[in-house]
C-alpha cells in the first residue's frame, strides 16, 4: 500500500443511483464477477453505445491474465525476497547488527503497509475508478475528472511525504529509543533508520502510481514494484556490504524504494495522457452528475489509516517485546514471518487484481455481483493460503536449513527459527482473510470505522498476550500473540462484513472455511510424516510440498469445500488438452 464512491466525496455517496455497470466480457464463457451481460440485461438500464460485445476489465478472461501475469511477478519479488533475507543471513547472520538493521526496518515495513498495501489503495483505488467512470459517461468533460483528481492529491501527497520523511530522519534516536529500547547496538540502528527513512516518500509515490494503475486495468508495473525494491537491496548489499557492513541494507532498501517509483512512473505517465474512455458499460446520467471531479474526504481517511496503522502495529509490538531477550530473537522473528507469510502473499494477489471490480460494482449499485466475487475469492485465497501454512508447518525446519543455514547463519538458528514459524503459521489464514476483507469494507465510500475497531481489538489482544507468553514462552509466545490476535480481528471482520458492507453470507463462508481448514490439518500431518522419512532437507521439502497439495485437495473436495473444483478444472486443465491433442 475501496469504496464506492471511495472517490472519497465531499458529499454522502448515492449507492442507489448507480452510474457505472461493469460489462460482461466477451467470449469468456462466463463472467466470474456474476451478473447480466453487457448493457445490463434484465437491470432496466441503458447501455453506453458501442459497450457490448468489447473486452471487459471485469471479464473473466482479462482478470484470469491479470491474476497469472500478477502471480509471475509476485512470485520473483518473492523469489528475490527470499534471495534478498539469504544474503542478510549470510553477510549478518542472526546477531546484535542484523537485529538494528531490522529496527531500523520497521520504518520501511510500516511504510508499505500505510502507503502501498492497505491505506493508499483502499482510498485510491475507489477515487480513481469514480473519476474514470465520469471520464466515460462524458468524455468531453473538462476539466478531465481523472487529471483532476490528480492535480488535487498528488501535490499535496508530495509535500506531506517529503515532511515525514524529513522529521524520520531528524528524529531517527528517538524512533529507535521507542522501537526497542534496550537494543544492544543503538547508534548502529540509528544509522540504518535514517537511511530507511527515505522509504516514507519513495513507498508513498509508489502506492499512489500503483493505485492510479490498478483502477485503469493495469497490472504490470504495479507488480514490478518488488522485483524492483528487492533487486535494489540486493546489488546494493553485495557492491559496498564489505565497506559499510549492514548500513548496506538500510542504502539498499532507500535504493529500492526509488526503483519501486521508477518502474511505475513511464506507464502511469502514458496513462494519464491517454484521455480514451474505460472499457467499461456506463448507464446514463443525469446533467448533476457530469460535473465536478473526486475529492478525498478526511472522514474517509481517517478509518483507512487507523486501520493500516493498527494492522502494522503488530510487527513493532513484536519487536518492542522480543528487544529484551537475547540477541538475535528480533532476527528469528524477522526470517519466520518473511517465510511464512509468502502463501499469505501469494492468497492476496487474486483479491489485488479484482478489487477494482468490486469497487466498481459496489459503485454501480449492484452488490449481488460484487457478493458473488468477493465469496469466490475469499474461498480461493483460503485454498492458497492454507495449503502453503500446511506445507510451512509439515517441514518448517527444513524450508529454513535450505533457504538460510549458510554463512553466519548456524543450525541453532535455523531450529529457533523453524519453530518460530510453525507458531506464526496459525494465523495465516486470519492475515489472508483481514487483507481481502478489508478491501470489501472500503468499497463502499463511506467513513467506516468498524475495520479498524476490529485491527485495535486484536491489536489489544496480541499486545496484552504477548507480554504473558513471552515471560512463558520467549519468542515462541510472541509469534502465538501474533496468530492470537490476527484471527479473532479476522473472526470479527467476517462476521460484520454483511452488515456494514458487501452482503456475504456469514454462514456459507464460515462453513467453507471450516471445510477448508480440516482439509489442512489433514494434509499436514501427511507432509510432517513425509519430510520426516526423507533424509535429504531439499527432497522432504519439495515431496511434503507436494503430499500436501494432493491430501488437501482430495479432502477438501470430500468434503465439498467451496472453489475446490475450480482448483482441479484449472489443474486438469493442461492435461484435458493434450490428451485431445493426442486423439
Amino acid at each position: 500500500m475501496s469504496d464506492t464512491r471511495h472517490s472519497l466525496p465531499a458529499v454522502p455517496p448515492q449507492p442507489e443511483s448507480p452510474s457505472v455497470e461493469i460489462a460482461k466480457g466477451g467470449g469468456t464463457g462466463g463472467d466470474d464477477t456474476g451478473g447480466a451481460g453487457a448493457g445490463g440485461a434484465g437491470t432496466g438500464r441503458k447501455a453506453r453505445p458501442g459497450a457490448e460485445g468489447r473486452g471487459s476489465f471485469s471479464s473473466g478472461r482479462f482478470l484470469a491474465r491479470a491474476a497469472f501475469l500478477t502471480a509471475l511477478l509476485t512470485a520473483a519479488g518473492a523469489l528475490l525476497g527470499l534471495a534478498r533475507d539469504q544474503t542478510i543471513a549470510h553477510l549478518y547472520g542472526a546477531g546484535p547488527d542484523t537485529d538494528a538493521f531490522l529496527v531500523a526496518w520497521t520504518v520501511p515495513e510500516v511504510a508499505a503497509t500505510l502507503l502501498i498495501e492497505d491505506a493508499m489503495a483502499l482510498i485510491l483505488v475507489p477515487a480513481f475508478s469514480l473519476a474514470l467512470a465520469r471520464r466515460a459517461t462524458a468524455p468531453a468533460l473538462d476539466p478531465d475528472p481523472v487529471r483532476l483528481l490528480v492535480r488535487s492529491t498528488l501535490p499535496r501527497l508530495f509535500l506531506a511525504l517529503s515532511a515525514g520523511s524529513a522529521l524520520l530522519v531528524a528524529t531517527a534516536p528517538w524512533v529507535v529509543a521507542v522501537l526497542a529500547p534496550g537494543l544492544p547496538e543503538p547508534g548502529l540502528a540509528v544509522d540504518c533508520t535514517r537511511l530507511t527513512a527515505t522509504c516514507a516518500f519513495t513507498f508513498g509515490m509508489a502506492g499512489y502510481c500503483s493505485a492510479a494503475l490498478r483502477a485503469h486495468g493495469s497490472f504490470t508495473a504495479p507488480a514490478m514494484i518488488y522485483v524492483a525494491y528487492n533487486a535494489g537491496i540486493i546489488t546494493t548489499m553485495l557492491m559496498v556490504s564489505d565497506r559499510w557492513g549492514v548500513r548496506a541494507a538500510a542504502a539498499g532498501v532507500a535504493i529500492g524504494g526509488v526503483l519501486m517509483v521508477l518502474v511505475q512512473l513511464p506507464v502511469l505517465w502514458r496513462r494519464l495522457r491517454a484521455r480514451r474512455p474505460v472499457d467499461v458499460t456506463v448507464t446514463e446520467r443525469g446533467p448533476e452528475d457530469a460535473g465536478g471531479g473526486p475529492t478525498v474526504a478526511l472522514a474517509l481517511l481517517a478509518p483507512v489509516i487507523v486501520f493500516a496503522l493498527s494492522r502494522q502495529s503488530q510487527v513493532l509490538i513484536e519487536r518492542f517485546l522480543a528487544a529484551p531477550l537475547p540477541a538475535g530473537a528480533i532476527s528469528h522473528l524477522n526470517y519466520a514471518q518473511k517465510v511464512a507469510q509468502i502463501p499469505m502473499t501469494l492468497s492476496m494477489m487474486l483479491c489485488t487484481v479484482t478489487f477494482p471490480v468490486v469497487a466498481r460494482a459496489m459503485a454501480a449499485g449492484d452488490t449481488e455481483r460484487a457478493r458473488r466475487r468477493v465469496e469466490r475469492d475469499l474461498a480461493l485465497a483460503g485454498i492458497i493460503v492454507l495449503v502453503g501454512a500446511a506445507t510451512v508447518v509439515a517441514c518448517a525446519p527444513q524450508i529454513i536449513e535450505v533457504l538460510f543455514q549458510r554463512g553466519a547463519f548456524e543450525p541453532a538458528d535455523t531450529a529457533a527459527t523453524a519453530d518460530v514459524m510453525r507458531v506464526y503459521a496459525l494465523g495465516l489464514l486470519g492475515h489472508t482473510l483481514v487483507g481481502a476483507l478489508v478491501r470489501c469494507y472500503f468499497s463502499a465510500a463511506r467513513p467506516l470505522w468498524f475495520p479498524a475497531f476490529a485491527m485495535l481489538t486484536g491489536l489489544a489482544l496480541t499486545t496484552g498476550t504477548g507480554t504473558l507468553l513471552v515471560q512463558v514462552w520467549g519468542v515462541l509466545g510472541i509469534a502465538a500473540a501474533n496468530a492470537l490476535g490476527i484471527t479473532v480481528t479476522a473472526a470479527l471482520m467476517l462476521h460484520g462484513v454483511g452488515r456494514h458492507s458487501v452482503p456475504v453470507s456469514l454462514r456459507f463462508m464460515t462453513g467453507g472455511l471450516v471445510k477448508l481448514s480440516a482439509a489442512a490439518a489433514a494434509a499436514t500431518g501427511s507432509g510432517w510424516l513425509c519430510g520426516a522419512l526423507i533424509p535429504s532437507p531439499v527432497l522432504g521439502a519439495m515431496a511434503a510440498c507436494v503430499v500436501v497439495s494432493a491430501v488437501f485437495l482430495v479432502i477438501a473436495r470430500a468434503l465439498r469445500a467451496p472453489e475446490t473444483d475450480t482448483i482441479l478444472r484449472f489443474l486438469s486443465r493442461p492435461l484435458t488438452r493434450k490428451l485431445a491433442h493426442a486423439r
